[in-house]
């Protein structure tokens, strides 16, 4: 009896032994992180949807003038061979007043994936960005500022199609000799019907440091069984191309996207500015944006803004924007995502002051 049971406890600190050690092999990490953003906006002109004139001037506060307030979970599992599982929920909120914003409509609508990462490239599986929504951001000379950036002018054609992107599976490449691409398919999730909601993109990059050219593509039907608020099914097909020169502190930026909208604009934004870290601690910005309707070249729009922020910590910084907006014909582009992402005719004048916080 003493011998089974000395031989039951080596066998119970063997597989004890076993787990502990899958457990130190198998390290994972979980990371909390977010952004909070408010301030407030004026402009000297607002839409009136009702009429498409002008309904007169607004002051008010604003979620996310720079950023979209949002938190999220990320983590990794060390897998061993130098491969690793990954996932990240992220999910938007307002400020203002706690309820879900730039989050397409859902508790975790920013991004929700899982995914698989080594030396050969990143494998996900979820809701993410495109790759043409991030070429977009590495070449937009304000970062996609959620105020006088190319953000409104995205949004303002294709709503949330391409920035979130469910039932995706991307692949990203490894960067070899400064070369790296990018490619996603969503599927649409409609049994018997293979092209309702179907959406595709890819990117190619080079980066050597100082040069960075970067294209891009996009094709989306409509359809498909997610319906979200804003809609992310829009059917579009966009391209793009650009490139940045950085000389020390300063970033110069240029590219062109072209925004062919089933039923409506077939736009071509022209944009380029700079980027100017002028101080550690003040960061300086400014850009200009022409859009043009290919169908009807009376309907066109040139957007001018400058930021400024200053940061008072790694995490913690005061703002400063300022963005004026020219339309013509039936171009409405606006100047803030939030509270003016349309303007009307003419002229528009907007400033945006605001704090921003990440954690």
């Amino acid at each position: 009896m003493f011998s089974q049971r000395k031989f039951r406890m080596a066998g119970i600190a063997g597989m004890a032994s076993v787990l502990f050690a899958g457990a130190a092999h198998a390290q994972s990490n979980v990371t909390l992180y977010g952004v909070i953003d408010g301030g407030l906006l004026y402009t000297s002109k607002t839409l009136d949807p009702a009429t498409g004139g002008n309904a007169g001037k607004q002051f008010s506060f604003v979620d996310s003038g720079t950023a979209p307030s949002q938190f999220g979970l990320m983590g990794t599992e060390d897998l061993g061979g130098g491969l690793k599982a990954e996932f990240r929920l992220e999910s938007g909120f307002s400020v203002a007043n706690g309820g879900f914003n730039d989050s397409n409509g859902n508790l975790f609508g920013r991004q929700a994936y899982v995914g698989l990462a080594n030396r050969f490239g990143e494998l996900k599986l979820g809701l993410q960005f495109s790759p043409f929504f991030l070429s977009l951001y590495d070449l937009d000379p304000r970062g996609l500022s959620q105020f006088g950036s190319g953000l409104p002018i995205y949004l303002d054609h294709v709503l949330g199609t391409g920035v979130f992107n469910a039932n995706a599976v991307s692949y990203s490449s490894p960067v070899v000799a400064g070369f790296s691409g990018r490619a996603m398919f969503s599927f649409g999730g409609v049994a018997g019907n293979f092209q309702s909601g179907r959406q595709y993109s890819v990117s190619l990059k080079y980066d050597n440091g100082t040069f960075m050219v970067e294209g891009a593509f996009y094709d989306g039907n409509s359809g498909g069984s997610v319906n979200t608020a804003p809609p992310t099914n829009v059917a579009f097909e966009g391209r793009m191309l650009g490139a940045s020169y950085k000389i020390g502190k300063l970033t110069a930026k240029a590219s062109f996207t072209n925004y062919k909208v089933a039923g409506g604009f077939d736009s071509n934004v022209y944009d380029a500015g700079l980027d100017f870290l002028a101080l550690p601690d003040l960061d300086l910005n400014g850009g200009v944006w022409y859009v043009s309707d290919r169908n009807a070249t009376t309907n066109h729009s040139v957007m001018g803004a400058l930021g400024a922020q200053y940061f008072l910590s790694h995490r913690t910084t005061l703002y400063g924007q300022v963005a004026v907006v020219n339309n013509h014909g039936a171009m409405d582009t606006g100047l803030s995502v939030n509270n003016a992402l349309f303007s009307p005719s003419g002229t528009t004048t907007g400033v945006n002051i605001g704090v921003r916080h990440v954690f």
